[in-house]
């Protein structure tokens, strides 16, 4: 689907640059000054587009933006770390004092 126009309606991610290396803070790390600040957001395509094209967006909170449409039906790929067990056990000990038992 790289070539082929994307339908209007379709689930896709864009990102726009907000600041480009030069407009970058001072204070911010040397390596971090060398690269623009890029927004990234998804949402569902105003109009017919292509990979690459400036086209808008409107998110699922109803914002409308612009940006370079870099991704076709993206997935979600962020997840909570790994399991803690100290965390784990807190659930059953909590249910468990609220139902009036005993830890376990």
């Amino acid at each position: 689907m790289t070539d082929k126009a994307v339908p209007k309606g379709t689930w896709v991610q864009i990102q726009q640059v907000i600041l480009s290396p030069g407009q970058r803070a001072p204070q911010v790390p040397a390596d971090t000054a060398k690269v623009p600040l890029v927004m990234v957001t998804k949402g569902f395509l105003q109009k017919e587009g292509r990979l690459n094209d400036n086209v808008a967006v409107e998110t699922l909170s109803g914002r409308v933006v612009e940006g370079k449409l870099v991704k076709i039906l993206p997935r979600f790929s962020h997840d909570f770390g790994d399991a803690v067990p100290e965390l784990l056990a807190i659930g059953p000990q909590i249910r468990a004092l609220l139902e009036g038992g005993e830890q376990k």
